[in-house]
C-alpha cells in the first residue's frame, strides 16, 4: 500500500449511508493516477452532526481489513468483535470515525497470502513465523495513511481504539494528538489464543488477551466512562 509519504490522498466519494437504523456519513478515499484510473484505499464512516472536536476528540479506530474475521466472522482472530465494538461505540458516541484500511488484509501481504500462512499455521507455525517463511516481514502495514484521511475530515485530536502502540507512534508521527487510547480486546475464543498471545508477546501489543481489562472496549469507549 503506498504510503502518505509516496502518494497524495483524494477524496473520492462521499455519501450518507444507513449503518443498520443509524445513518452515516461514507467517505472513501484513494489515488488517482495519471491516467485518470482511481485506486480506493480507505473507506471512513462518520456519525453525522457529529459533537464539536473542542468538547472530546472523537472515537477514532482504524481497523485493517479483514475477510475471514469481518465477513464470514472467523475466530482464528479477533477481527470480527473488534469492529463490531468499534462500531458500536462510535455510534452511541456521536463522535466518532471508523478508518477501514481497504488494502491492509493479513496484515498487508494479501488474502491469498494470509490464507497461505494460515495452512503454515496449520502445521505448526506461528502468526511471524508463517509470515516470514512467505518472505514477507511479520508486519507489513502502514497507518500514515490513516492520518491523512483524518486530515480531510477535520480531526486531528482522537481517542484512539486500539491496544497496537505502532498506531499510535505512526498518528502522532504525522501530527495527529492521541489524546486517550480505548483498549479493545479480551475477544478470545478457543481458536484465536495463541494468535492474541503472540500480538501481546512478540508483536508488542498492549493486552489483546485481555487479562488486565475488565471491561470490553465497547464498554470503555462509551460516554462518561473512564478506559481502564
Amino acid at each position: 500500500m503506498p504510503t502518505s509519504d509516496e502518494a497524495v490522498v483524494v477524496r473520492l466519494a462521499s455519501a450518507p449511508v444507513p449503518v443498520g437504523a443509524t445513518l452515516m456519513q461514507l467517505t472513501v478515499f484513494g489515488q488517482v493516477g495519471a491516467d485518470g484510473r482511481e485506486t480506493e484505499e480507505v473507506v471512513t464512516l462518520r456519525t453525522l452532526a457529529p459533537r464539536s472536536e473542542s468538547a472530546a476528540p472523537p472515537i477514532v479506530r482504524i481497523h485493517s481489513a479483514c475477510f475471514t474475521g469481518d465477513v464470514l466472522g472467523s475466530e482464528k482472530c479477533d477481527c470480527g468483535p473488534q469492529l463490531s465494538a468499534a462500531l458500536t461505540a462510535i455510534v452511541r458516541s456521536y463522535n466518532g470515525v471508523l478508518v477501514y484500511m481497504l488494502r491492509q488484509e493479513g496484515r498487508g501481504i494479501g488474502l491469498a497470502n494470509k490464507i497461505r500462512a494460515y495452512a503454515l499455521q496449520s502445521v505448526g507455525h506461528d502468526t511471524i513465523s508463517a509470515n516470514l517463511a512467505l518472505g514477507f516481514p511479520a508486519e507489513s502495514r502502514d497507518f500514515r495513511m490513516a492520518a491523512d484521511c483524518l486530515r480531510h475530515l477535520g480531526i486531528t485530536r482522537v481517542r484512539l481504539m486500539t491496544n497496537n502502540p505502532e498506531k499510535v507512534a505512526q498518528l502522532a508521527a504525522q501530527g495527529t494528538v492521541v489524546e486517550d487510547r480505548v483498549p479493545l480486546g479480551g475477544f478470545r475464543t478457543p481458536f484465536n489464543e495463541a494468535y492474541l498471545e503472540v500480538k501481546d508477546r512478540l508483536m508488542g501489543h498492549l493486552d489483546a488477551l485481555g487479562t488486565a481489562q475488565q471491561v470490553t472496549g465497547l464498554r470503555a469507549a462509551l460516554p462518561g466512562q473512564v478506559p481502564q
